[in-house]
């Protein structure tokens, strides 16, 4: 019993030796605010700073860029079932947290900030189709951030970025999307298929044409070097130096090779 009742008294020791303590300390990346008698009274930034005993409280608050990711229901300018995952990057005004402390406190988070990102997707959505929302993320993440900056500079807190990090709609939707992809990708591919059949095609109408034009182009030389002679020229290219068994034609005067 009496280990006890040291126990308590050496607990409550410390609790006074805390609370009469006349100093707190505000790490790097926090700002202080101390309340006298649970009104505000003052903010202090990074340092050891002196307080009153038992009368003064502080309470400190991270002023460093934080991260804030939520789940946001909203719907399409066509009226498609649209859930948003938006990751949200901030910071509470260093020089404003007094204010934000006097008018909500801790628990800003909760109280401001999920709501705002909730009222700012539903409002960015609703300006899209659900077509543009998969095709312009960009544009949409931008419409988001400037409707979250505007709504959270008035409550004190600093946007510094914002990200959609996933989309997601109705089952009907995704597989409407998901043909949709399929026909298309089939359709190219038949395309294609039929550019290479037409490109074959021309080929070979192109080679045909010119194997027209070589034999147009051979033709009009042997007319124009005499025909017969320059038959006799192949004939004699041809002989292979021995007398031939036939004549190449009835009035030629002498038997030349046998050209087949």
């Amino acid at each position: 019993m009496k280990l006890m009742f040291w126990g308590i008294g050496a607990v409550v020791v410390l609790v006074l030796v805390v609370a009469m303590m006349p100093f707190t300390v505000i790490g790097q990346g926090q700002m202080g605010v101390i309340t006298r008698n649970g009104a505000l009274n003052r903010t202090v930034g990074a340092g050891l700073h002196a307080k009153m005993p038992i009368f003064e409280n502080v309470t400190k608050f991270d002023v460093q860029t934080q991260k804030e990711q939520v789940d946001a229901n909203a719907a399409s300018s066509d009226l498609q079932e649209v859930n948003t995952t938006v990751a949200l990057n901030y910071n509470v005004m260093p020089d404003r947290v007094g204010d934000l402390y006097s008018r909500i406190g801790t628990n800003y988070k909760q109280k401001i900030i999920d709501p705002a990102i909730q009222e700012a997707v539903k409002a960015a959505t609703a300006k899209f189709t659900a077509n543009d929302l998969l095709q312009k993320r960009p544009e949409v993440s931008a419409a988001i951030q400037n409707a979250l900056t505007q709504r959270l500079s008035l409550e004190d807190i600093q946007v510094s970025a914002v990200s959609i990090v996933n989309f997601s709609f109705s089952e009907s939707f995704t597989k409407a999307i998901e043909t949709k992809v399929t026909a298309e990708q089939t359709a190219l591919a038949a395309k294609n298929q039929l550019e290479t059949v037409k490109y074959e095609a021309e080929q070979r109408i192109a080679q045909a044409k010119g194997e027209a034009e070589a034999i147009r182009i051979q033709a009009e030389a042997i007319t124009q070097q005499g025909g017969r002679e320059y038959v006799a020229l192949k004939q004699v290219e041809k002989w292979d130096g021995h007398a031939c068994t036939q004549y190449c034609g009835t009035d030629l005067p002498m038997p030349l090779l046998n050209v087949k």
